[in-house]
């Protein structure tokens, strides 16, 4: 059997979307934005949901909330910078990507959407739409088509057309792309995930489910999740001995306390070994590493994904080990992620001297108010001299920091 290559996304390009007038960069496998609050880091993520919407579906309200972007009035989805003298017509996205020695090329530009059709208030137009392999274009439709397509749907996965078959497969992966910001009472069960989707919802809903799935013990009685060591897991939840999954029981659940089919246990290693509780009484950090590591190992999680505050209500130590073991899990399926964090720790998890990882600082000008991305490369001898790369962003030198 021919073995196929990991999907490596070479560019990311916006144009015109909010505040990224013009912004493009080269992503790696374990992509990490810092940035001060309002400086656009999670419009990047959003930029990316929509251009996989594009690709994959189409853009409207429900696909982009299956994505995890926020929904906007249509004046506020395009660039409105006061100092650009030309407004652009359109919103333009561009991604490329390799696989299995093949190069790839996506390109849309969209209208948002017409307020004043009430038949399809929430639908972006197609104005132009090319796709091209290995420097060829195989596809595209434009105003000058002499094929009518309909402007609201894309119709890349539809069309009957021999040589996209051969590249759906590939065009496939961008499909369930999301962007996950999980809340704690999601985690614990106590509320449903209004955003639920499979395996795991977008706010963290079915944690113990997805965690079940995964859950795995050799001939030898050791654990696992998926393919990674229990006692891994275990060393970021210092407290716990093991947890499990099972059904809610009046010995562990208050009876005025809403929860799902099935539950998450943990076995506290200072309790007596009878004693257990749930994910409702559990450390919330917990759940939010299980979260986090399910995302990156379950087989049905999707193979390009975001997390909007990855370090949310982690204590900074923690923050710091769980990125290291989510980074190596992350390579290692195989996977894309892209991340935004205010926890300068989360910056020393990282292995930058390994490609696959980037750290990105993201800011505002203060000036025009447009969005800017660079990429921050750590050399050898940054590392060797004892400087920490937390130490460095809080004292100003990566950019990325409020302008205070």
């Amino acid at each position: 059997m021919k073995e196929v290559s990991a999907l490596n996304i070479n560019k990311l390009i916006f144009r015109n979307f909010k505040t990224l007038e013009d912004v493009s960069f080269e992503p790696g496998r374990v992509n990490v934005f810092i940035g001060a609050n309002g400086s656009g880091k999670t419009t990047i993520l959003e930029a990316i949901g929509l251009l996989c919407a594009a690709m994959t579906d189409r853009v409207d309200n429900a696909s982009m909330q299956r994505k995890g972007v926020r929904l906007s009035v249509p004046g506020l989805y395009k660039s409105a910078f006061s100092d650009l003298k030309r407004k652009a017509p359109t919103i333009n996205f561009d991604v490329s990507w390799s696989q299995n020695e093949k190069n790839y090329q996506y390109a849309v530009n969209l209208n948002v959407p017409n307020e004043s059709d009430s038949a399809r208030r929430d639908m972006w137009r197609y104005h132009s739409e090319k796709l091209t392999v290995d420097n060829e274009t195989i596809w595209g439709r434009s105003g000058a088509s002499k094929t009518v397509y309909d402007p609201y749907v894309g119709p890349l996965m539809l069309e009957p057309n021999e040589e996209l078959a051969e590249v759906r497969p590939e065009i496939e992966k961008f499909k369930n792309y999301a962007i996950y910001q999980p809340n704690t009472q999601a985690l614990r069960g106590t509320l449903p995930d209004p955003y639920q989707v499979s395996p795991i919802g977008l706010c963290g809903g079915r944690l113990a489910e997805a965690i079940e799935e995964i859950m795995r013990q050799d001939e030898d009685g050791e654990s696992y999740l998926q393919n990674l060591p229990l006692d891994d897991v275990l060393e970021l939840i210092d407290w716990a001995s093991g947890f499990d999954v099972a059904s809610p029981k009046k010995s562990s659940v208050n009876a005025a306390v809403p929860t799902t089919r099935r539950i998450l246990e943990f076995q506290d290693r200072y309790l007596t070994s009878k004693t257990s509780f749930t994910a409702y009484d559990a450390s919330e950090g917990a759940l939010y590493v299980l979260f986090l590591l399910c995302l990156a190992l379950h087989p049905d999680a999707p193979g390009i994904f975001s997390v909007d505050s990855f370090d949310h209500a982690m204590h900074p130590r923690l923050a710091r080990e769980t990125t290291k073991l989510f980074c190596k899990t992350i390579l290692e399926q195989d996977k894309t992620v892209f991340v935004t964090t205010h926890n300068p720790l989360v910056l020393d998890g990282l292995d930058l001297m390994n490609d696959d990882i980037r750290l990105f600082a993201v800011n505002k000008s203060r000036k025009s108010g447009h969005t800017s991305l660079q990429r921050i490369q750590v050399t050898k001898e940054l590392v060797d001299s004892g400087y920490s790369l937390s130490r460095l962003w809080t004292e100003g030198r990566l950019g990325g920091v409020p302008n205070l």
